[in-house]
């Protein structure tokens, strides 16, 4: 089978471009053609096996930009394809609508991302409910246009669902991950690299430091509960437009001996990070399926977060971590201090999270998708 992987940018680090190139990796080990369309310099795609780039018009820094056109080398494996899978609905979505209706290919879409939370943490001075105005005013019609609509979790699927998109089209199929490098981590990156004591409590977040992971409410609950729990750390891995901002934040909180930021880290390494600490902690509450927590999960820790969908769907209460029902300063800290206190409960829960991962190994999510390709190729071909 040919299958067109279609995404807005593939050259910056994201969860949607890793899922992309995790299910392409094991897709082709099956022995399917994968093929990512995508758009930017196009010299990069002497560089990449199948990933073909089309021309754009950079927005400034800001690593996106627009483009009204596939390259032609794009346009004539486009319409070899025999299934177009979208991971981005606007720039990438209008413009292949136009070659899957025109060569009836099967179209399907997967919905990453809460828009509307993105809106409001990208553009605050809006109304708060301009997000959801949008994305009722988008998704539902967009949504008519495809073939299959898949919902990584199933919190992605009742907000669809909510803001007016067909329950018909939708089916749940989570992204998957390759759980071996978290599974079996034999040279954790030791604690004093950070400034830590053996005997301190390592809280850990892993991710891009970006506006909508919320990661200043994050500092602040962990200098509040701090003041009590001297034992407790804070390791923040990744890098991000908000480094600047929340490294100054450290500073007047008083905090540059229990914080640490390491900036960049290649993906090959964030188990080694993972494996040093002893919780991983996350605020955001934009998320649709966070890989960071799975990949968390697969080490062996436990999960501090907020009840949002997609977070809610992978951290079981009580059993593989611990959710607020809201974004309150005290109730995160608190869950904080239990679990820098309750070294067994952490361990307990620790290793359900490691069990429970195993559901969303890229071998099993591959496979869902793949069922979904090969139904809706047999149905075109009818």
């Amino acid at each position: 089978m040919r299958i067109g992987m279609m995404v807005d940018t593939y050259h910056r680090m994201s969860g949607v471009t890793h899922h992309i190139a995790l299910n392409k990796q094991h897709l082709e080990k099956l022995g399917h053609e994968v093929f990512v369309f995508t758009f930017g310099d196009d010299k990069q795609s002497k560089k990449e096996v199948k990933v073909v780039y089309s021309p754009i018009l950079p927005l400034g820094k800001t690593g996106f930009g627009l483009s009204l056109r596939y390259a032609p080398q794009a346009k004539d494996l486009l319409q070899t394809m025999d299934v177009l899978h979208l991971h981005h609905p606007f720039l990438s979505g209008q413009l292949t609508l136009h070659f899957s209706k025109r060569h009836r290919t099967p179209l399907i879409f997967t919905s990453h991302t809460r828009y509307d939370i993105h809106t409001q943490a990208y553009l605050p001075f809006l109304p708060k409910r301009t997000g959801e105005t949008l994305s009722k005013a988008y998704f539902p019609p967009f949504s008519l246009k495809m073939d299959l609509v898949v919902a990584p979790s199933l919190g992605a699927k009742r907000f669809l669902e909510n803001i007016g998109v067909s329950e018909h089209i939708i089916k749940h199929i989570p992204n998957g991950i390759d759980l071996a490098p978290f599974t079996n981590v034999n040279n954790p990156i030791l604690c004093h690299e950070f400034g830590f004591g053996t005997e301190d409590a390592i809280l850990v977040y892993a991710g891009r430091v970006a506006p909508e992971k919320n990661l200043s409410f994050l500092i602040q609950a962990f200098s509040d509960m701090s003041k009590d729990e001297k034992r407790a750390k804070l390791l923040i891995v990744g890098e991000g437009s908000e480094l600047k901002s929340l490294k100054s934040q450290v500073r007047d909180l008083g905090l540059e001996e229990k914080v640490y930021f390491t900036g960049f880290a290649p993906y090959q390494e964030i188990p080694r990070y993972l494996a040093a600490a002893d919780i991983f902690v996350t605020a955001s509450v934009s998320e649709i399926h966070p890989l960071s927590v799975i990949e968390a999960q697969a080490v062996g820790l436990p999960v501090i977060g907020i009840t949002s969908p997609g977070v809610e769907d992978i951290v079981e209460n009580e059993q593989t971590g611990l959710l607020t029902k809201q974004e309150n300063l005290p109730a995160f800290s608190a869950l904080m201090a239990r679990l820098v206190r309750e070294e067994e409960t952490r361990k307990k829960m620790g290793i359900r999270a490691k069990t429970r991962s195993q559901r969303y190994a890229i071998e099993r999510t591959s496979g869902l998708l793949l069922r979904e390709y090969e139904r809706l190729v047999a149905e075109f071909a009818e």
